[in-house]
Protein backbone atom coordinates (compact mmCIF):
# COMPACT_ATOMS: atom_id res chain seq x y z
CA UNK A 1 0.00 0.00 0.00
CA UNK A 2 2.80 2.40 0.88
CA UNK A 3 4.54 1.64 -2.43
CA UNK A 4 1.35 2.37 -4.34
CA UNK A 5 0.87 5.64 -2.44
CA UNK A 6 4.46 6.69 -3.12
CA UNK A 7 4.05 5.89 -6.80
CA UNK A 8 0.90 8.02 -6.94
CA UNK A 9 2.71 10.95 -5.33
CA UNK A 10 5.63 10.68 -7.77
CA UNK A 11 3.26 10.46 -10.74
CA UNK A 12 1.28 13.44 -9.45
CA UNK A 13 4.41 15.54 -9.08
CA UNK A 14 5.57 14.56 -12.56
CA UNK A 15 2.19 15.52 -14.02
CA UNK A 16 2.19 18.87 -12.24
CA UNK A 17 5.67 19.83 -13.39
CA UNK A 18 5.19 18.50 -16.94
CA UNK A 19 3.31 21.78 -17.29
CA UNK A 20 5.64 24.76 -17.68
CA UNK A 21 5.04 28.48 -17.28
CA UNK A 22 6.46 30.95 -19.78
CA UNK A 23 6.21 34.40 -21.27
CA UNK A 24 5.61 34.43 -25.03
CA UNK A 25 6.74 37.64 -26.74
CA UNK A 26 5.22 38.93 -29.98
CA UNK A 27 7.22 40.74 -32.67
CA UNK A 28 4.68 43.34 -33.73
CA UNK A 29 1.49 45.23 -32.97
CA UNK A 30 -1.20 46.54 -35.28
CA UNK A 31 -2.21 50.14 -36.00
CA UNK A 32 0.60 51.49 -33.84
CA UNK A 33 1.00 54.94 -35.37
CA UNK A 34 -2.73 55.44 -35.82
CA UNK A 35 -3.27 54.63 -32.14
CA UNK A 36 -0.52 57.02 -31.03
CA UNK A 37 -1.93 59.76 -33.26
CA UNK A 38 -5.36 59.20 -31.69
CA UNK A 39 -4.48 58.40 -28.06
CA UNK A 40 -8.05 58.61 -26.78
CA UNK A 41 -8.61 55.31 -28.61
CA UNK A 42 -6.20 53.52 -26.24
CA UNK A 43 -6.08 55.71 -23.10
CA UNK A 44 -8.54 57.63 -20.95
CA UNK A 45 -8.49 61.42 -21.02
CA UNK A 46 -7.29 61.37 -17.42
CA UNK A 47 -4.26 59.31 -18.50
CA UNK A 48 -3.55 61.62 -21.46
CA UNK A 49 -3.77 64.70 -19.22
CA UNK A 50 -1.38 63.22 -16.65
CA UNK A 51 1.17 62.30 -19.30
CA UNK A 52 0.95 65.73 -20.97
CA UNK A 53 1.34 67.52 -17.63
CA UNK A 54 4.59 65.74 -16.87
CA UNK A 55 5.98 65.42 -20.39
CA UNK A 56 5.47 61.64 -20.57
CA UNK A 57 5.47 60.43 -24.17
CA UNK A 58 2.68 58.20 -25.48
CA UNK A 59 4.50 55.44 -27.32
CA UNK A 60 4.16 51.95 -28.79
CA UNK A 61 4.03 50.40 -25.33
CA UNK A 62 0.63 52.05 -24.79
CA UNK A 63 -0.84 50.23 -27.80
CA UNK A 64 -2.73 47.03 -26.82
CA UNK A 65 -1.58 43.53 -27.68
CA UNK A 66 -3.04 42.17 -30.91
CA UNK A 67 -6.09 40.20 -29.72
CA UNK A 68 -6.08 38.12 -32.90
CA UNK A 69 -2.70 36.70 -31.91
CA UNK A 70 -4.01 35.81 -28.45
CA UNK A 71 -7.06 34.10 -29.93
CA UNK A 72 -4.80 32.01 -32.18
CA UNK A 73 -2.69 30.91 -29.20
CA UNK A 74 -5.86 29.93 -27.30
CA UNK A 75 -6.85 27.43 -30.00
CA UNK A 76 -7.09 23.88 -28.54
CA UNK A 77 -4.49 22.47 -30.92
CA UNK A 78 -1.72 24.66 -29.47
CA UNK A 79 -1.90 22.79 -26.16
CA UNK A 80 -1.27 25.94 -24.11
CA UNK A 81 -3.45 28.07 -21.82
CA UNK A 82 -3.16 31.86 -21.85
CA UNK A 83 -3.40 33.42 -18.38
CA UNK A 84 -2.38 37.05 -18.79
CA UNK A 85 -1.24 39.63 -21.31
CA UNK A 86 1.04 42.68 -21.27
CA UNK A 87 0.95 45.55 -23.74
CA UNK A 88 4.13 47.06 -22.28
CA UNK A 89 6.07 43.87 -23.09
CA UNK A 90 3.86 42.83 -26.06
CA UNK A 91 3.63 39.40 -24.47
CA UNK A 92 1.32 36.83 -22.94
CA UNK A 93 1.83 34.46 -20.00
CA UNK A 94 1.08 30.84 -20.89
CA UNK A 95 1.13 27.38 -19.33
CA UNK A 96 1.65 24.12 -21.20
CA UNK A 97 4.19 21.43 -21.95
CA UNK A 98 7.73 22.49 -22.80
CA UNK A 99 7.29 21.02 -26.27
CA UNK A 100 4.01 22.83 -26.98
CA UNK A 101 5.35 26.17 -25.76
CA UNK A 102 8.53 25.90 -27.83
CA UNK A 103 6.44 24.98 -30.86
CA UNK A 104 4.75 28.39 -30.75
CA UNK A 105 7.94 30.01 -32.08
CA UNK A 106 7.90 27.90 -35.25
CA UNK A 107 4.13 27.58 -35.67
CA UNK A 108 3.33 31.31 -35.51
CA UNK A 109 5.37 33.94 -37.35
CA UNK A 110 4.19 36.65 -34.95
CA UNK A 111 5.83 34.90 -31.97
CA UNK A 112 9.24 36.42 -31.41
CA UNK A 113 10.58 34.54 -28.39
CA UNK A 114 9.73 32.37 -25.38
CA UNK A 115 11.04 32.95 -21.87
CA UNK A 116 10.40 30.04 -19.48
CA UNK A 117 9.90 30.79 -15.79
CA UNK A 118 12.18 27.82 -15.09
CA UNK A 119 15.69 28.82 -16.14
CA UNK A 120 16.87 25.22 -16.01
CA UNK A 121 14.24 22.70 -17.07
CA UNK A 122 16.43 19.68 -16.28
CA UNK A 123 16.79 20.38 -12.57
CA UNK A 124 14.66 18.49 -10.05
CA UNK A 125 11.62 20.24 -8.74
CA UNK A 126 10.69 20.47 -5.09
CA UNK A 127 7.36 21.87 -4.05
CA UNK A 128 7.31 24.14 -1.03
CA UNK A 129 4.39 25.70 0.76
CA UNK A 130 4.61 29.04 2.43
CA UNK A 131 2.04 31.56 3.63
CA UNK A 132 3.56 34.86 2.56
CA UNK A 133 1.09 36.76 4.76
CA UNK A 134 1.63 34.65 7.89
CA UNK A 135 3.39 37.34 9.91
CA UNK A 136 0.76 39.90 8.95
CA UNK A 137 -2.27 37.75 9.77
CA UNK A 138 -1.31 37.47 13.42
CA UNK A 139 -3.21 39.94 15.58
CA UNK A 140 -0.89 41.68 18.05
CA UNK A 141 -3.80 42.88 20.17
CA UNK A 142 -7.48 43.52 19.81
CA UNK A 143 -7.40 47.23 20.44
CA UNK A 144 -9.60 50.19 19.51
CA UNK A 145 -6.68 52.56 19.54
CA UNK A 146 -6.15 55.13 16.81
CA UNK A 147 -3.68 55.83 14.03
CA UNK A 148 -2.11 58.91 15.58
CA UNK A 149 1.38 57.44 15.95
CA UNK A 150 1.69 56.05 12.42
CA UNK A 151 0.33 59.25 10.89
CA UNK A 152 2.34 61.63 13.09
CA UNK A 153 5.54 59.64 12.54
CA UNK A 154 5.73 60.76 8.90
CA UNK A 155 4.05 64.14 9.63
CA UNK A 156 1.11 63.39 7.35
CA UNK A 157 -1.08 65.03 9.99
CA UNK A 158 0.63 68.35 9.25
CA UNK A 159 -0.49 68.03 5.61
CA UNK A 160 -4.03 67.13 6.68
CA UNK A 161 -4.22 70.29 8.79
CA UNK A 162 -3.53 72.25 5.58
CA UNK A 163 -6.39 70.37 3.86
CA UNK A 164 -4.03 68.17 1.86
CA UNK A 165 -5.77 64.83 2.25
CA UNK A 166 -5.16 63.27 -1.16
CA UNK A 167 -8.02 65.03 -2.96
CA UNK A 168 -7.59 64.72 -6.74
CA UNK A 169 -4.94 61.98 -6.51
CA UNK A 170 -5.84 58.55 -7.93
CA UNK A 171 -4.32 55.49 -6.28
CA UNK A 172 -4.41 51.93 -7.61
CA UNK A 173 -4.12 49.23 -4.94
CA UNK A 174 -2.72 45.97 -6.32
CA UNK A 175 -3.27 43.28 -3.71
CA UNK A 176 -4.74 39.96 -2.61
CA UNK A 177 -8.39 40.49 -1.65
CA UNK A 178 -10.86 43.26 -0.78
CA UNK A 179 -13.83 41.60 0.95
CA UNK A 180 -16.50 43.93 2.34
CA UNK A 181 -14.87 47.15 1.15
CA UNK A 182 -18.12 47.83 -0.71
CA UNK A 183 -20.25 47.46 2.44
CA UNK A 184 -18.30 47.96 5.68
CA UNK A 185 -18.51 51.12 7.73
CA UNK A 186 -14.81 52.01 7.66
CA UNK A 187 -15.13 52.85 3.95
CA UNK A 188 -18.57 54.51 4.09
CA UNK A 189 -17.02 57.96 3.73
CA UNK A 190 -15.00 56.76 0.75
CA UNK A 191 -18.11 55.42 -0.97
CA UNK A 192 -20.25 58.45 -0.12
CA UNK A 193 -17.66 60.78 -1.68
CA UNK A 194 -17.56 58.74 -4.89
CA UNK A 195 -13.88 57.93 -4.36
CA UNK A 196 -14.19 54.13 -4.65
CA UNK A 197 -13.84 54.18 -8.42
CA UNK A 198 -13.74 50.64 -9.73
CA UNK A 199 -11.96 47.31 -9.44
CA UNK A 200 -11.09 44.07 -11.18
CA UNK A 201 -9.98 40.58 -10.17
CA UNK A 202 -7.25 39.64 -12.65
CA UNK A 203 -6.82 36.18 -11.12
CA UNK A 204 -10.41 35.05 -11.68
CA UNK A 205 -11.19 37.48 -14.51
CA UNK A 206 -14.09 38.86 -12.52
CA UNK A 207 -15.30 42.46 -12.49
CA UNK A 208 -16.53 41.96 -8.91
CA UNK A 209 -13.31 42.53 -7.01
CA UNK A 210 -15.15 42.06 -3.68
CA UNK A 211 -16.37 38.52 -4.42
CA UNK A 212 -13.19 36.75 -3.31
CA UNK A 213 -13.66 36.32 0.45
CA UNK A 214 -10.72 34.10 1.42
CA UNK A 215 -8.14 36.85 1.95
CA UNK A 216 -8.68 40.33 3.42
CA UNK A 217 -5.10 41.53 2.96
CA UNK A 218 -6.15 44.20 0.46
CA UNK A 219 -8.93 45.41 2.77
CA UNK A 220 -6.39 45.95 5.54
CA UNK A 221 -3.92 47.66 3.20
CA UNK A 222 -6.60 49.99 1.84
CA UNK A 223 -7.66 50.93 5.36
CA UNK A 224 -4.28 52.52 6.09
CA UNK A 225 -4.88 54.95 3.23
CA UNK A 226 -8.64 55.34 2.91
CA UNK A 227 -10.13 54.06 6.17
CA UNK A 228 -12.11 56.50 8.32
CA UNK A 229 -13.82 55.85 11.65
CA UNK A 230 -14.77 59.00 13.51
CA UNK A 231 -12.41 59.63 16.47
CA UNK A 232 -10.86 56.18 16.10
CA UNK A 233 -9.12 55.71 12.76
CA UNK A 234 -7.95 57.97 9.91
CA UNK A 235 -5.96 56.78 6.89
CA UNK A 236 -3.17 58.89 5.44
CA UNK A 237 -5.14 59.80 2.27
CA UNK A 238 -8.84 59.71 3.21
CA UNK A 239 -9.89 61.89 0.26
CA UNK A 240 -7.90 60.26 -2.55
CA UNK A 241 -9.68 58.15 -5.17
CA UNK A 242 -9.02 54.42 -5.46
CA UNK A 243 -9.00 51.60 -8.00
CA UNK A 244 -8.79 48.12 -6.48
CA UNK A 245 -7.05 45.40 -8.49
CA UNK A 246 -6.71 41.83 -7.24
CA UNK A 247 -3.50 40.33 -8.67
CA UNK A 248 -2.35 37.91 -5.96
CA UNK A 249 -3.50 34.29 -6.17
CA UNK A 250 -3.41 33.34 -2.49
CA UNK A 251 -4.11 29.68 -3.32
CA UNK A 252 -0.73 29.18 -5.00
CA UNK A 253 2.58 30.89 -5.64
CA UNK A 254 3.62 30.98 -9.30
CA UNK A 255 5.10 33.64 -11.62
CA UNK A 256 1.74 34.18 -13.30
CA UNK A 257 1.07 36.58 -10.42
CA UNK A 258 3.84 38.79 -11.77
CA UNK A 259 2.02 38.81 -15.11
CA UNK A 260 -1.29 39.70 -13.44
CA UNK A 261 0.49 42.53 -11.62
CA UNK A 262 1.89 43.99 -14.83
CA UNK A 263 -1.56 43.78 -16.46
CA UNK A 264 -3.01 45.73 -13.55
CA UNK A 265 -0.21 48.31 -13.74
CA UNK A 266 -0.91 48.76 -17.45
CA UNK A 267 -4.61 49.28 -16.76
CA UNK A 268 -3.69 51.75 -14.01
CA UNK A 269 -1.64 53.74 -16.49
CA UNK A 270 -4.43 53.77 -19.07
CA UNK A 271 -6.83 55.08 -16.40
CA UNK A 272 -4.57 57.97 -15.39
CA UNK A 273 -3.57 56.64 -11.97
CA UNK A 274 -0.98 58.73 -10.12
CA UNK A 275 0.18 56.22 -7.48
CA UNK A 276 0.33 52.44 -7.32
CA UNK A 277 0.56 50.85 -3.89
CA UNK A 278 1.55 47.21 -3.92
CA UNK A 279 2.05 45.35 -0.67
CA UNK A 280 3.18 42.22 -2.51
CA UNK A 281 6.57 40.70 -3.16
CA UNK A 282 7.91 37.74 -5.12
CA UNK A 283 11.03 35.72 -4.56
CA UNK A 284 10.25 32.05 -3.71
CA UNK A 285 7.82 29.94 -5.74
CA UNK A 286 6.28 26.50 -5.19
CA UNK A 287 8.35 25.22 -8.09
CA UNK A 288 11.75 26.32 -6.81
CA UNK A 289 13.16 26.39 -10.33
CA UNK A 290 10.98 29.46 -10.85
CA UNK A 291 12.32 31.19 -7.72
CA UNK A 292 14.43 34.32 -8.07
CA UNK A 293 18.09 34.24 -7.09
CA UNK A 294 19.81 37.09 -5.27
CA UNK A 295 21.44 38.04 -8.56
CA UNK A 296 17.98 38.30 -10.19
CA UNK A 297 17.00 40.99 -7.68
CA UNK A 298 19.24 43.60 -9.25
CA UNK A 299 16.54 46.19 -9.95
CA UNK A 300 15.94 45.38 -13.61
CA UNK A 301 15.66 41.62 -14.27
CA UNK A 302 12.43 40.00 -13.05
CA UNK A 303 9.25 40.47 -15.09
CA UNK A 304 7.39 42.34 -12.36
CA UNK A 305 10.41 44.55 -11.65
CA UNK A 306 10.72 45.51 -15.31
CA UNK A 307 7.00 46.24 -15.36
CA UNK A 308 7.30 48.43 -12.27
CA UNK A 309 10.13 50.36 -13.90
CA UNK A 310 8.00 50.96 -16.99
CA UNK A 311 5.16 52.20 -14.78
CA UNK A 312 7.64 54.65 -13.29
CA UNK A 313 8.71 55.78 -16.76
CA UNK A 314 5.04 56.35 -17.56
CA UNK A 315 4.88 58.87 -14.69
CA UNK A 316 3.27 56.65 -12.04
CA UNK A 317 4.77 56.73 -8.55
CA UNK A 318 5.04 53.08 -7.51
CA UNK A 319 5.16 52.48 -3.75
CA UNK A 320 5.91 48.93 -2.64
CA UNK A 321 6.56 47.13 0.62
CA UNK A 322 10.16 45.99 1.08
CA UNK A 323 8.97 42.57 2.28
CA UNK A 324 8.92 40.55 5.49
CA UNK A 325 12.05 38.46 4.93
CA UNK A 326 14.48 40.26 7.24
CA UNK A 327 18.10 39.62 6.38
CA UNK A 328 17.05 37.32 3.52
CA UNK A 329 16.58 40.50 1.50
CA UNK A 330 14.01 42.37 -0.57
CA UNK A 331 11.95 40.62 -3.23
CA UNK A 332 10.54 41.82 -6.53
CA UNK A 333 9.40 44.48 -7.33
CA UNK A 334 10.88 46.13 -4.21
CA UNK A 335 14.30 45.85 -5.88
CA UNK A 336 13.20 47.97 -8.87
CA UNK A 337 15.28 51.07 -9.50
CA UNK A 338 12.14 53.07 -10.25
CA UNK A 339 9.99 52.23 -7.21
CA UNK A 340 9.90 53.62 -3.70
CA UNK A 341 10.42 50.61 -1.39
CA UNK A 342 9.18 50.99 2.18
CA UNK A 343 10.72 49.33 5.22
CA UNK A 344 9.00 48.86 8.58
CA UNK A 345 9.73 50.41 11.96
CA UNK A 346 8.00 50.14 15.33
CA UNK A 347 6.09 52.84 17.19
CA UNK A 348 9.39 54.31 18.44
CA UNK A 349 10.87 54.49 14.96
CA UNK A 350 13.21 51.53 15.43
CA UNK A 351 13.87 48.99 12.66
CA UNK A 352 11.44 46.04 12.76
CA UNK A 353 13.46 42.83 12.51
CA UNK A 354 11.08 41.18 10.02
CA UNK A 355 11.50 44.04 7.52
CA UNK A 356 13.44 42.95 4.42
CA UNK A 357 16.91 44.39 4.11
CA UNK A 358 18.59 45.71 1.00
CA UNK A 359 21.92 44.52 -0.34
CA UNK A 360 24.70 45.29 -2.78
CA UNK A 361 22.76 43.42 -5.50
CA UNK A 362 20.48 46.47 -5.84
CA UNK A 363 22.15 49.31 -7.79
CA UNK A 364 20.04 51.89 -5.96
CA UNK A 365 19.37 52.31 -2.24
CA UNK A 366 16.91 49.68 -1.01
CA UNK A 367 14.80 50.05 0.96
CA UNK A 368 14.22 53.72 0.21
CA UNK A 369 12.45 54.97 3.34
CA UNK A 370 10.47 53.59 6.29
CA UNK A 371 7.14 53.94 8.09
CA UNK A 372 5.41 52.10 10.89
CA UNK A 373 4.82 48.44 10.12
CA UNK A 374 5.26 46.80 13.52
CA UNK A 375 1.90 46.58 15.32
CA UNK A 376 0.43 48.96 12.76
CA UNK A 377 -3.26 49.76 13.08
CA UNK A 378 -5.44 48.34 10.30
CA UNK A 379 -9.11 47.51 9.79
CA UNK A 380 -9.98 43.93 8.86
CA UNK A 381 -12.93 42.67 6.84
CA UNK A 382 -15.13 42.48 9.94
CA UNK A 383 -14.80 46.26 10.33
CA UNK A 384 -12.63 45.76 13.41
CA UNK A 385 -9.58 47.85 14.22
CA UNK A 386 -6.63 45.55 14.99
CA UNK A 387 -2.83 45.66 15.16
CA UNK A 388 -0.87 43.70 12.55
CA UNK A 389 2.82 43.37 11.70
CA UNK A 390 4.13 43.81 8.18
CA UNK A 391 5.78 46.05 5.63
CA UNK A 392 2.47 45.52 3.83
CA UNK A 393 1.17 48.28 6.09
CA UNK A 394 4.17 50.60 6.16
CA UNK A 395 3.76 50.83 2.36
CA UNK A 396 0.16 52.15 2.25
CA UNK A 397 0.78 54.43 5.23
CA UNK A 398 3.55 56.01 3.15
CA UNK A 399 1.65 55.88 -0.16
CA UNK A 400 -1.29 57.74 1.36
CA UNK A 401 1.02 60.33 2.87
CA UNK A 402 2.64 60.81 -0.53
CA UNK A 403 -0.78 61.27 -2.12
CA UNK A 404 -1.45 64.11 0.31
CA UNK A 405 1.97 65.57 -0.50
CA UNK A 406 1.39 65.34 -4.25
CA UNK A 407 -1.93 67.15 -3.87
CA UNK A 408 0.06 70.03 -2.39
CA UNK A 409 2.60 69.90 -5.25
CA UNK A 410 0.43 69.06 -8.28
CA UNK A 411 2.98 70.14 -10.90
CA UNK A 412 5.76 67.94 -9.53
CA UNK A 413 6.75 64.77 -11.38
CA UNK A 414 6.80 61.36 -9.75
CA UNK A 415 10.61 61.49 -9.68
CA UNK A 416 10.57 64.87 -7.97
CA UNK A 417 8.09 63.70 -5.34
CA UNK A 418 10.30 60.70 -4.57
CA UNK A 419 13.32 62.97 -4.26
CA UNK A 420 11.51 65.32 -1.85
CA UNK A 421 10.45 62.34 0.30
CA UNK A 422 13.98 60.93 0.45
CA UNK A 423 15.53 64.33 1.14
CA UNK A 424 13.17 64.85 4.09
CA UNK A 425 14.03 61.51 5.72
CA UNK A 426 15.76 61.12 9.07
CA UNK A 427 19.03 59.63 7.82
CA UNK A 428 19.21 61.06 4.31
CA UNK A 429 22.98 61.57 4.46
CA UNK A 430 23.68 58.14 6.00
CA UNK A 431 21.31 55.58 4.45
CA UNK A 432 21.57 51.89 5.34
CA UNK A 433 20.13 48.54 4.26
CA UNK A 434 17.65 48.48 7.17
CA UNK A 435 15.44 51.58 6.81
CA UNK A 436 17.11 53.24 3.83
CA UNK A 437 17.13 57.02 4.06
CA UNK A 438 15.03 56.75 7.21
CA UNK A 439 11.61 58.03 8.25
CA UNK A 440 10.36 60.91 6.07
CA UNK A 441 8.95 64.17 7.36
CA UNK A 442 6.30 64.96 4.76
CA UNK A 443 5.89 68.53 5.97
CA UNK A 444 9.61 69.03 5.35
CA UNK A 445 9.20 67.32 1.96
CA UNK A 446 6.51 69.87 1.11
CA UNK A 447 8.77 72.73 2.20
CA UNK A 448 11.61 71.33 0.07
CA UNK A 449 9.31 70.97 -2.92
CA UNK A 450 7.94 74.50 -2.60
CA UNK A 451 11.45 75.90 -2.23
CA UNK A 452 12.74 74.10 -5.29
CA UNK A 453 9.70 75.08 -7.35
CA UNK A 454 10.37 78.73 -6.55
CA UNK A 455 13.83 78.25 -8.04
CA UNK A 456 12.52 76.32 -11.04
CA UNK A 457 13.40 79.13 -13.48
CA UNK A 458 17.02 78.72 -12.48
CA UNK A 459 16.96 74.94 -12.17
CA UNK A 460 18.43 72.07 -14.14
CA UNK A 461 16.32 68.94 -14.43
CA UNK A 462 16.59 65.50 -16.05
CA UNK A 463 13.89 62.83 -16.31
CA UNK A 464 13.12 59.95 -16.25
CA UNK A 465 15.85 58.80 -13.91
CA UNK A 466 16.50 55.82 -14.12
CA UNK A 467 16.39 56.15 -17.92
CA UNK A 468 15.95 53.41 -20.51
CA UNK A 469 16.27 55.20 -23.86
CA UNK A 470 15.27 58.87 -24.06
CA UNK A 471 16.41 61.33 -21.36
CA UNK A 472 14.64 64.69 -21.15
CA UNK A 473 16.86 67.61 -20.20
CA UNK A 474 15.70 70.99 -18.92
CA UNK A 475 18.15 73.84 -18.32
CA UNK A 476 17.76 77.46 -17.15
CA UNK A 477 16.44 79.94 -19.69
CA UNK A 478 19.45 82.15 -20.37
CA UNK A 479 21.75 83.25 -23.15
CA UNK A 480 24.66 81.21 -21.80
CA UNK A 481 25.70 77.97 -23.46
CA UNK A 482 25.33 75.03 -21.09
CA UNK A 483 27.99 72.33 -21.21
CA UNK A 484 26.82 68.82 -20.36
CA UNK A 485 29.35 66.18 -19.35
CA UNK A 486 28.61 62.56 -18.48
CA UNK A 487 31.13 60.44 -16.56
CA UNK A 488 31.12 56.74 -15.73
CA UNK A 489 31.90 55.46 -12.22
CA UNK A 490 35.62 55.41 -13.04
CA UNK A 491 35.59 59.10 -13.91
CA UNK A 492 35.94 58.55 -17.67
CA UNK A 493 34.12 61.09 -19.85
CA UNK A 494 31.38 59.27 -21.74
CA UNK A 495 29.74 62.31 -23.34
CA UNK A 496 30.35 66.04 -23.66
CA UNK A 497 28.17 68.48 -25.57
CA UNK A 498 27.03 72.09 -25.57
CA UNK A 499 23.32 72.84 -25.20
CA UNK A 500 21.69 76.09 -26.29
CA UNK A 501 18.00 75.13 -25.98
CA UNK A 502 16.09 75.30 -22.69
CA UNK A 503 14.93 71.73 -23.23
CA UNK A 504 16.03 68.84 -25.37
CA UNK A 505 16.12 65.05 -25.50
CA UNK A 506 19.18 62.83 -25.29
CA UNK A 507 19.24 59.30 -26.73
CA UNK A 508 20.93 57.05 -24.14
CA UNK A 509 20.12 53.72 -25.80
CA UNK A 510 23.78 53.10 -26.68
CA UNK A 511 24.98 53.64 -23.09
CA UNK A 512 25.70 50.57 -20.97
CA UNK A 513 23.48 49.95 -17.95
CA UNK A 514 24.86 51.34 -14.70
CA UNK A 515 25.52 54.50 -12.69
CA UNK A 516 26.76 57.74 -14.28
CA UNK A 517 27.49 61.27 -13.09
CA UNK A 518 26.06 64.18 -15.12
CA UNK A 519 27.32 67.73 -14.70
CA UNK A 520 25.84 70.91 -16.16
CA UNK A 521 27.85 74.14 -16.33
CA UNK A 522 26.18 77.37 -17.50
CA UNK A 523 28.09 80.53 -16.66
CA UNK A 524 28.36 80.60 -12.87
CA UNK A 525 25.54 78.09 -12.41
CA UNK A 526 26.20 74.35 -12.17
CA UNK A 527 24.40 71.18 -11.19
CA UNK A 528 25.42 67.54 -10.71
CA UNK A 529 23.12 64.53 -11.03
CA UNK A 530 23.50 60.82 -10.44
CA UNK A 531 22.01 59.13 -13.52
CA UNK A 532 20.98 55.48 -13.60
CA UNK A 533 20.84 53.81 -17.01
CA UNK A 534 18.49 50.81 -16.91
Amino acid sequence: MKKILLLCIVCFQFAVYAQQDAWVYFNQKENVQASIDNPISILTQQAINRKNLHGIAIDERDVPVNETYITMLKAPETGVTVFAKSKWFNAVYVRGSEEDINALVTDFDFVDAVDFADDNLNMSRVEVSEDKFAIENTDISFSYGNTLNQVEMIHADALHLQDYTGEGIIIAVLDAGFPNVDTMGAFQRLRDNGDLLDGYDFVRRDANVYAFLDNDHGTKVLSDMAGFVQDEFVGTAPDASYYLFLTEDSASETPVEEAYWVEAAERSDSLGVHIINTSLGYKTYQNTNYSHTEEDLNGSTTFITRGANIANEKGILVVTSAGNSGESGVGAPADATGVLSIAAVDADGNYATFSSQGSAFQPTQKPDVAARGAAAFVIDDTNTIVNNNGTSFSSPIMAGGIASLWQALPNATNEEIKDYVRMSASQYTTPDYFIGYGIPDLQLALDIGLSLQEEEFFAFNVFPNPVTDILNIQIPSSNDITTLRVFDVLGKTVLELDITESSRQLDTSSMASGLYIMTFQSGDASKTFKLIKS
